[in-house]
């Protein structure tokens, strides 16, 4: 019988001979949007720091202050050693900014996400969740025990024939993300909500992508659509700059996870400077609506120049531009030839999207300066041609 150790290294090999192992890439910060990764000093087109505010004055200003009076930790989960102030007036912002009677803070987005669907469904529970969702809500959907019905992404036609012909159920949730976090488009809101009412069930959003980047304020997807979720997730570490997720919703519901949500309850809370620093962010939301323009701009001019190139764009107009190359080799040989030119731009692979589907995955930011995405579109244009893929 083969070793634990042997099952292991023959499935690495495996993935290694189809181009789907991922190893860590080192990293030295060298300031905003600039690092060395793997000894090349580039350009980063990498994350999702979409309006610059992890660089802010303020925000830096703002977490510093917290560590001066608080220190570097919150030392045990919230119901343990007690609440800070930061977090009260954090959450009352975060359920102003989406509307909501309530929110809720978590140490991340992914925790946010499976809090919500393993509590607020169970065994004997339905959930109808889009294919192009988030891990993190598939992860939720497992630990809830509740059934599942996928359906084609974005499709709000077919989510309503799964709805009509489903069987009952105690509850039904449609899940989906507000802007996908691979494609960059969003969800039919205004139709799953109305599929929502017409068939009793609630609207669950995982709006990590679209909170702070779009909608009046920022206020997110949904708001930018018209439309309105039941329950709208969120995260503080991508538009917001530091870290952490939220929930928000009815006082009741909120009450609900303080009580019955693991990843709440046994989880440390956030330091106080990301508690901190996230409060500043949202400040700067109302105050500087100029970084959300800024980085709108930035994406439509890529994309018309990627377009214009011969590059396979699906439609959008959010910060996250899927550059389709089809096979992992492929969208590793593009990223690595970009690389050595200064240029720093994920290859995303399967699982992470669906197969004969890698892509880079290219992310502007308000803190990038026109400078920047000129010489990344030409190193992109270059890269590709050297390499057959335009």
């Amino acid at each position: 019988m083969p070793s634990a150790r042997r099952s292991y290294a023959t499935e690495l090999e495996r993935l290694e001979a189809v181009r789907l192992d991922r190893r860590l890439r080192s990293q030295e910060c060298l300031g905003p949007m600039r690092a060395t990764i793997d000894g090349f000093k580039s350009i980063l087109f990498s994350g999702n720091d979409y309006l610059g505010l992890s660089t802010h004055p303020d925000v830096i200003a703002a977490a510093a202050r917290a560590l001066d009076s608080h220190g570097c930790s919150a030392a045990a989960s919230r119901l343990v050693s007690g609440n800070p102030s930061l977090y009260g007036e954090l959450e009352e912002n975060l359920a102003s900014l989406k509307e909501k009677e309530a929110a809720l803070v978590f140490p991340s987005g992914y925790l946010a996400n499976l809090a919500v669907l393993s509590v607020l469904a169970g065994p004997g529970d339905r959930l109808f969740m889009d294919r192009f969702n988030h891990a993190s809500l598939y992860d939720g959907w497992q630990l809830s025990g509740a059934s599942l019905k996928r359906y084609r992404h974005a499709d709000a036609d077919h989510l309503e024939g799964q709805l009509k012909k489903g069987s009952p159920a105690a509850r039904r949730l449609i899940v989906t993300d507000g802007v996908f976090s691979m494609d960059g488009d969003l969800a039919p809101l205004v139709r799953l909500g109305r599929l929502a009412r017409r068939h009793v069930c609630l609207l669950v959003v995982d709006d990590a992508h679209g909170t702070g980047v779009i909608g009046p304020g920022g206020s997110g997807t949904a708001a930018h659509l018209g439309a309105k979720a039941d329950i709208d997730i969120g995260t503080l570490s991508k538009a917001a700059g530091s870290l952490g997720g939220f929930v928000a919703g009815s006082r009741e519901m909120i009450h609900f996870l303080v009580n019955k949500a693991r990843p709440f309850i046994f989880t440390t809370g956030l330091p106080p400077a990301s508690l901190a620093a996230a409060l500043a962010s949202l400040r700067l939301f109302e105050q500087e609506p100029w970084r959300r323009e800024r980085v709108l701009e930035l994406a439509g001019r890529a994309r018309s120049r990627l377009l214009a190139a011969g590059f396979d764009i699906p439609a959008g107009f959010t910060p996250i531009i899927p550059i389709i190359t089809g096979s992992p080799d492929s969208a590793l040989r593009l990223s690595q030839r970009c690389l050595e030119r200064g240029v720093f731009i994920p290859a995303i692979r399967p699982p992470a999207v669906p197969k004969n589907s890698a892509r880079l995955r290219m992310t502007v930011s308000a803190a990038h300066a026109d400078v920047d995405l000129d010489l990344a579109l030409d190193v992109l244009a270059t890269s590709a041609m050297e390499t057959g893929i335009i």
